[in-house]
């Protein structure tokens, strides 16, 4: 009798053991690639600084003023607005529209003149000790937090698609893990014939929910686009509100789908049919994205991929109101 037994156990804990350690392998084989992409590009945005040269506005200029990745000063007239995206905006002059900063300040010097608003992301709004030129009507938006990120990100763009490797950088991979390991296991839980369901969807008409989610993807922004200029101020914020409102659902509903379905894949693959669960298809499912999106300049196809997949899981989502016929 010891005999039958023992061989049995000892080939079903092989068996567990070369799944879990095949499972490994795969995941570390992707963080591998992720750091071996990431580590020549780790440096991006730690090269030498080169002094900055502001664009100076002399005389008189009809349109907008932007500066990307520098400052600007306003020494003449600006008829429209000015715009810096990683550098000041110094107005000594006189300018006619709104004034804009992200990831820099907005100083003010004593004697010129703001028709319009004064909108600072990552920064500060300077105008002296005295009462600045401003047009009694405008506001001040002003938000001074990630000031030398959004300067960073600015004048080094390239520094969005490639990782820059460090402790925080890790912490929030793992975080991102986490995060959507929790959020699935809950939305599991709530509803499993849902997710079930858009897993089953997915994997027997990916091209038909990929094209479904791609065409509500353009006609969520064309009209989005199209309600912001032509319709009256509050309909075209509401309506784009709710274009915003459905994208993150659908994110949310499509991306534990997506979860699901790519840890089950994964589970066919590595485990034994008797060691799988569902607990543990989402944990690889979560653990797999969140390897792929951080691949340099991978991630930024991959996040389109996600968007367009989830919301096409989601427009095609049958959806049960329980209403009765009476």
């Amino acid at each position: 009798m010891d005999g039958t037994l023992f061989p049995h156990t000892r080939s079903s804990c092989v068996v567990t053991r070369a799944a879990f350690n095949a499972s490994a392998a795969a995941l570390l084989i992707l963080l591998a690639a992720a750091v071996t992409f990431g580590a020549p590009d780790a440096d991006v945005g730690r090269a030498i600084p080169v002094p900055e040269v502001p664009l100076v506005i002399d005389g008189d200029h009809i349109g907008d003023v932007f500066g990307l990745g520098r400052s600007v000063v306003v020494r003449g007239n600006v008829r429209r607005g000015v715009v810096s995206f990683g550098g000041d905006v110094i107005v000594e002059g006189r300018v006619e529209g709104d004034v804009a900063a992200v990831g820099g300040s907005v100083r003010q010097r004593e004697g010129s003149f703001i028709g319009g608003d004064v909108i600072v992301v990552g920064g500060t709004y300077h105008h002296g000790k005295t009462a600045p030129g401003r047009n009694p009507a405008s506001k001040v938006l002003m938000y001074a937090g990630y000031e030398a990120e959004l300067r960073e990100m600015a004048r080094n763009p390239a520094s969005l698609l490639t990782p820059r490797l460090s402790p925080m950088y890790f912490g929030q991979r793992l975080l991102s893990l986490l995060f959507w390991f929790v959020i699935s296991l809950v939305l599991t839980a709530v509803s499993p014939g849902a997710v079930s369901r858009g897993a089953a969807r997915l994997q027997s008409t990916s091209l038909r929910v990929a094209v479904i989610g791609l065409l509500g993807a353009l006609v969520l922004t064309f009209g989005g686009t199209v309600s912001l200029y032509f319709l009256p101020p509050t309909l075209g914020t509401l309506l784009g509100a709710m274009a915003l409102l459905l994208l993150l659902v659908a994110y949310l509903f499509g991306r534990v789908v997506i979860n699901a379905a790519t840890g089950r894949w994964l589970q066919r693959l590595f485990f034994a049919e008797e060691n799988r669960s569902e607990s543990v298809a989402l944990l690889l499912g979560a653990a797999f994205w969140a390897v792929a999106l951080a691949l340099p300049y991978a991630w930024l196809f991959v996040v389109g991929g996600l968007v367009v997949t989830s919301l096409g899981l989601a427009l095609t989502a049958r959806y049960g109101l329980g209403w009765k016929r009476t």
